[in-house]
């Protein structure tokens, strides 16, 4: 059986680590890397449930694309952060992440959101480099959909990512979409350069709308965990590739904790 460490080599040939943002926490944070690995457990975070359903499942590994840890200056149960990391060492499960560098790596989180929402002739906005096979890489990506209305589209980015709703506000008729998993809001004074019809992402504030509305752009904040998760059956795919022997499964009880009304 393969070793976390082989695991996680082969993880750093999809998401190159040097792809990562500065401030970054990724890789392997929590567990051995000597350990065998027989079971893995896909998913977005690596919240206290998550980590209980690997045990559930008897996985020695946990990947995520969000870190299991940021800046803590104490492991115990008194956090989230601190009960997730003494569950998964208390049960002997290793913690691997992609994080930024998933973001903007080839195929990753921006490419997967871009193929759920349909979009065509995908490419690499700003890159920030080429990797070695001589693909761009970077943050945000964008392609083109048939020209359709805000409202339209809109209903569309809600049914393809799972939404239970979105905000947003509309503009002009969209051909050229940009895409951003995450809190990419402040992304929309650049593609309204590049001249964009909509973007797409998470977290955004109230003057990055209004500041579309003025652009006359569509900017829909479809939510964190929807603009992201998708890059999980991406990762869960590449990892069952990879490691034949190896059962991959994808997290069931990791959903959006966020409530509408």
């Amino acid at each position: 059986m393969p070793t976390v460490q082989q695991i996680h080599d082969y993880l750093k040939t999809l998401a190159p680590e040097y792809m990562a943002m500065e401030w970054d926490h990724i890789g392997l944070l929590c567990g051995r890397s000597d350990r065998e690995v027989r079971k893995i457990l896909v998913a977005l975070d690596p919240f206290p449930h998550v980590c209980k359903e690997a045990k559930e499942l008897d996985c020695q590994l946990l990947v995520t694309h969000h870190p299991v840890l940021w800046k803590i200056e104490t492991v115990n149960d008194g956090d989230i952060t601190g009960r997730s990391l003494l569950y998964l060492i208390e049960n002997g499960i290793s913690a691997l992440n992609a994080h930024t560098n998933l973001d903007c790596a080839p195929g990753g989180v921006n490419d997967c959101l871009a193929a759920a929402l349909g979009l065509q002739q995908v490419q690499v906005i700003d890159p920030d480099g080429t990797d070695e096979q001589g693909r761009p890489y970077g943050l945000l990506r964008g392609g083109s959909i048939p020209t359709t209305d805000p409202e339209t589209f809109v209903q569309k980015v809600k049914a393809a990512l799972g939404c239970e709703g979105v905000r947003y506000v509309g503009g002009r008729p969209i051909t050229k979409v940009a895409v951003g998993g995450g809190s990419c809001g402040d992304s929309i004074y650049r593609v309204a350069q590049l001249g964009y019809d909509a973007l797409v992402t998470a977290d955004c504030k109230y003057n990055q709308f209004a500041d579309a509305a003025e652009y006359g752009i569509t900017l829909i904040d479809a939510g964190h965990f929807q603009t992201e998760n998708p890059v999980c059956a991406y990762v869960a795919r590449q990892l069952q590739a990879a490691f034949p022997q190896v059962e991959v499964l994808e997290s069931k009880v990791h959903k959006d904790c966020i409530c509408f009304a």
